[in-house]
């Protein structure tokens, strides 16, 4: 069977949806998107509270392990992947958080022309839909809803808050604004009590115009190349049936960070020497595919709390109960939020000019799979070093579509990122221990008081750091001879073909990776269409006290000292 489109999209997660949207908006032009998982109808995607559900099972997830983790000890680790429509916005944990200015100047230094932070904030903001509104920084009427959740009401939020401040940082109103760094609210893509990923915010309402095919249960097998062309796909239905997609004008790869490398690679793109122990035909040689692979990874510091207004006393069956009925009825209370209402972003080391290291503040003492909760209350803040020195790899095993790569995060392989733990725990320690924190703060549950030096604390983050769901890099945008695509995300030497997700990011930004990802679908969109680029904007970027000079970012002003 064979059939004919404009353009091909593969992946229906957080860029495929916007893809389909934006390219569908020409009546006359014909897109089919191509989806291996099904309908995201669950109450356990839809009601934000019930993130750990559809995030550590298998039917909405890929279930990707990590090799064994030479810097954790031969520990694999778990690495998530989206496998329903709206991809990993449907099942991640639906933190909004854009990223500071830096890393996207960033990006095009590395290579990444025209992604600046200039060039791309226009593009969160066309994304966006702001509960208070656009201004010179958040959208007021795209299609993605983000909000503040419960607004912080559990006084715990402001507890950390406080105690940021108190440990001599600022304080920052909107950390997707003017000012990133800093001790502020954290927020969520969340509309009317209901998780707002991408397959709710654009996939849905375009799947009624006549012009665009939605194919879910579709195993893609390759992308089909004549010469140095792609010119379609093929891709598989229940019970085996095979069939060829023809694109007249591109295939558009959006399958993130592990699928998009390992069906290049399928497809006879990548590392020759790679692709030929695999059994794969080598098309077209290009040695970064699968290469620069990074993620973020966090512990969960935790303390015990003094009064019982933490979430480990809504872990019993007749509460979760209570609480899943009022958003059945209501769409309100604690089912609207994924928790994560405060949190900061600051610098580790004096020298820095941008903040690497992010807080997300939790008022439970739990796991983020939902397991071993503590038996009595607690607080806890999960962290670590946003902008990792460590580099793997995504690497095919064999031609067989159904069979995960080999993945390497090489978590810890660096010093520097192992200094980063060191330097979090610390932080973190100094900040619980102000005095806006008295009145809730019990003991340190984890690690506990007695680990404490360099050694011990190695120790304890090989046994137990676990990765933060943000794995990206690996189909590199850039310049060099081991970039994948260049800035117009085309992969290099092969015409018709394009990578449009996280995997393209040259680095890590100082955030979670949902919104960017957003952005540069957004972005993309245009270019593919051959449009005029949104205007750069000349908003400016907040920049902290004492750059350069010390590690605080507020007043007093102190250097950091162990």
């Amino acid at each position: 069977m064979t059939e004919t489109y404009d353009y091909i999209i593969i992946g229906a997660g957080s860029a495929g949806c916007v893809l389909a949207n934006r390219l569908s908006e020409d009546p006359a032009t014909k897109v089919l998107v191509l989806e291996y998982g099904g309908s995201d109808k669950s109450i356990f995607i839809q009601m934000p509270t019930a993130l750990s559900i559809p995030m550590n099972g298998t039917k909405y997830n890929w279930k990707y392990m990590t090799l064994p983790e030479p810097g954790l000890g031969g520990r694999q680790v778990h690495c998530p992947r989206g496998k329903v429509i709206g991809g990993s916005s449907s099942i991640n944990g639906l933190v909004y958080m854009r990223g500071h200015a830096s890393d996207f100047d960033e990006w095009e230094a590395l290579g990444a022309r025209g992604w600046r932070y200039a060039n791309c904030l226009p593009y969160f903001q066309r994304a966006e839909s702001w509960q208070d509104g656009g201004d010179a920084y958040r959208g007021a009427s795209g299609p993605l809803a983000t909000n503040a959740g419960n607004k912080m009401k559990n006084p715990l939020y402001k507890a950390f808050v406080d105690a940021g401040h108190e440990a001599g940082y600022i304080t920052t109103e909107d950390p997707n604004g003017h000012m990133q760094e800093g001790f502020g609210p954290m927020h969520m893509t969340v509309k009317d009590g209901v998780r707002w990923s991408t397959a709710n915010a654009y996939l849905k309402p375009a799947m009624s115009r006549p012009n665009l095919t939605v194919i879910t249960h579709a195993m893609t097998r390759r992308v089909i190349l004549d010469g140095k062309r792609a010119v379609g796909a093929e891709y598989e239905l229940g019970g085996g049936q095979r069939i060829v997609a023809k694109a007249t004008g591109e295939v558009l790869i959006s399958s993130g960070p592990i699928g998009s490398p390992h069906l290049l690679q399928r497809s006879g793109i990548g590392p020759a020497a790679l692709l030929q122990k695999a059994g794969v035909a080598v098309l077209h040689d290009l040695p970064g595919v699968g290469e620069n692979l990074q993620d973020h990874s966090e512990v969960y510091i935790q303390y015990a709390c003094k009064e019982p207004i933490t979430l480990n006393g809504k872990m019993g069956l007749l509460s979760k109960a209570m609480i899943g009925a009022e958003w059945l009825l209501f769409k309100k209370g604690l089912s609207v939020s994924n928790h994560f209402e405060s949190g900061g972003f600051i610098r580790s080391d004096a020298s820095l000019q941008w903040p690497d290291i992010q807080f997300h503040f939790l008022p439970a003492a739990m796991r983020y799979d939902g397991k071993k909760p503590l038996d009595g209350h607690g607080f806890m803040v999960l962290t670590g070093p946003n902008k990792p020195k460590s580099r793997g790899y995504v690497r095919l095993r064999s031609p067989e579509a159904h069979e995960q790569p080999d993945i390497l995060i090489n978590y810890l392989d660096r010093e520097e990122d192992r200094e980063g733990f060191r330097r979090c725990l610390r932080l973190t320690r100094e900040i619980i221990a102000q005095p806006a924190f008295d009145r809730f703060r019990g003991e340190e549950i984890a690690p506990g008081k007695d680990v404490r030096s360099n050694d011990e604390i190695d120790a304890w983050v090989r046994e137990t750091m676990e990765s933060t769901y943000h794995p990206c890099g690996s189909c590199r945008m850039g310049e060099d001879a081991m970039a994948v695509v260049d800035s117009d995300l085309k992969v290099r030497g092969v015409e018709g073909l394009r990578v449009i997700d996280s995997s393209v990011f040259p680095a890590e930004p100082n955030a979670n990776l949902n919104a960017p990802t957003i952005m540069l679908a957004e972005r993309a969109s245009d270019i593919v269409r051959g449009k005029p680029l949104l205007a750069a904007s000349n908003a400016a970027v907040g920049i902290a006290s004492g750059i350069g000079v010390t590690q605080r970012s507020g007043t007093p002003l102190r250097t950091l000292q162990h």
